[in-house]
């Protein structure tokens, strides 16, 4: 008697899986799995020197950040003008809905 898995050992542990964790979480799960290989591919290219190979598969595409555009003093000075006045707006409104839910 061989000790192998036979393939009919590896269709029943598939079938157990998909019972204990359902067919609707599975490719979630693979997702993740593909995502944190890939992350520990990329550190341990990093600890190997490859440092720009390392950090091209660790960040996906569409999480790269784009350099930002340097703000004028003047437009900072604007909009943090523009988001005080926002704020105080906010609080007057809180304010004026304070007494109205004491009351109901």
């Amino acid at each position: 008697m061989l000790n192998g898995l036979q393939p009919w050992h590896l269709i029943i542990l598939v079938l157990v899986v998909v019972l204990l964790f359902g067919a609707k979480r599975l490719p979630d799960a693979a997702r993740s799995i593909g995502k944190s290989m890939k992350i520990f591919k990329a550190e341990t290219k990093d600890l190997t020197g490859d440092k720009a190979a390392a950090h091209e598969d660790a960040e996906p595409a569409d999480t790269k950040q784009i350099p930002a555009k340097p703000a004028t003093p003047a437009s900072t000075d604007q909009q943090v003008a523009d988001l005080q006045r926002q704020l105080d707006e906010l609080k007057k409104q809180q304010a004026a809905d304070q007494p109205q839910k004491n009351v109901s």
